[in-house]
């Protein structure tokens, strides 16, 4: 049987997911022990962006995990492809995203600012495969990808397993398990709270501009 990954199950009851999660990987299937060991490399993946500030973000993100976890090995990744903004010149932006990527934006690749496209395409670093090169280049037997995502769509129930069981391919030996999204995880509901008064309180003029938001002005009344 070929090496695939099988993410974990979902349930309804309680709005969190189910414990067991199927690892996969070069030493094939089988149920793994809770819990995240000194041997275990974390890769925190989202979707990747044309802004670069934005990608930057997850790097902030992955360091307060390591932070407040004590995780040894953490690993930011991004799944998309795209055109270096260098290869345009000024202003240009990333001009298309290629099908690393399967869902509709991604694919369609239109996003075209200065006529067509030349020049080799680039991942949006550090990709999945080299995020996990990085975990067992640090002494991980084990990578957990943890999809930085609300939902179990395409990019969990394909996209990422895809590129995860590629980037096993380099590495016999090391197993791996793909997390659930974040899903309907009861924190969520503070997480979005706190985000919607913290808002609220800038916009009255009693709090500052948030990380996520700084500098944008996008944070006020319409």
């Amino acid at each position: 049987m070929d090496s695939l990954s099988i993410p974990c199950q979902f349930t309804l009851k309680r709005y969190l997911p189910t414990k067991g999660c199927l690892a996969a990987g070069n030493g094939g299937l089988g149920q793994q022990t809770n819990g995240v060991g000194d041997k275990d490399g974390v890769i925190i993946v989202d979707h990747g962006s044309r802004r670069k500030e934005s990608n930057l973000m997850l790097n902030e993100f992955v360091t307060m995990f390591r932070d407040k976890t004590g995780y040894l090995i953490v690993e930011p990744a991004h799944m998309v492809r795209t055109f270096p903004s260098s290869q345009f010149g000024s202003g240009a932006g990333l001009c298309a995203w290629t099908a690393a990527c399967t869902c509709r934006m991604c694919s369609a690749a239109t996003f075209h600012e200065l006529g067509s496209c030349a020049g080799p395409q680039e991942l949006a670093e550090p990709s999945i495969t080299n995020a996990f090169s990085s975990c067992v280049q640090q002494g991980a037997n084990r990578v957990i990808v943890s999809p930085f995502f609300l939902f179990p769509g395409r990019h969990w129930h394909q996209d990422i397993p895809s590129l995860t069981a590629e980037a096993a391919k380099e590495h016999p030996g090391v197993s791996y398990v793909i997390t659930a999204p974040l899903g309907l995880h009861g924190l969520l509901v503070d997480v979005v709270n706190d985000r919607i008064k913290h808002c609220l309180k800038h916009v009255a003029g009693d709090e500052a501009e948030c990380a996520a938001c700084a500098g944008t002005g996008k944070c006020r009344v319409y």
